[in-house]
């Protein structure tokens, strides 16, 4: 399970709001945190979608 204790980051790069302890993913080895699931799931799609185009 993700912690936000290992979040490298403070605030969501989204919407510029704190991030929320349920809103981590792990991205190339790094805990990111999100204010909510919402831009989790937008950076998540965002992410995969230029790693496909980087394969």
């Amino acid at each position: 399970m993700l912690d936000i204790k290992d979040c490298i980051n403070d605030i969501c790069p989204w919407s510029g709001d704190p991030v929320s302890a349920d809103s981590l993913t792990l991205y190339k080895g790094q805990v990111v945190g999100f204010c909510n699931r919402g831009c989790r799931d937008k950076f998540e799609k965002a992410a995969s979608m230029f790693e496909a185009k980087l394969r």
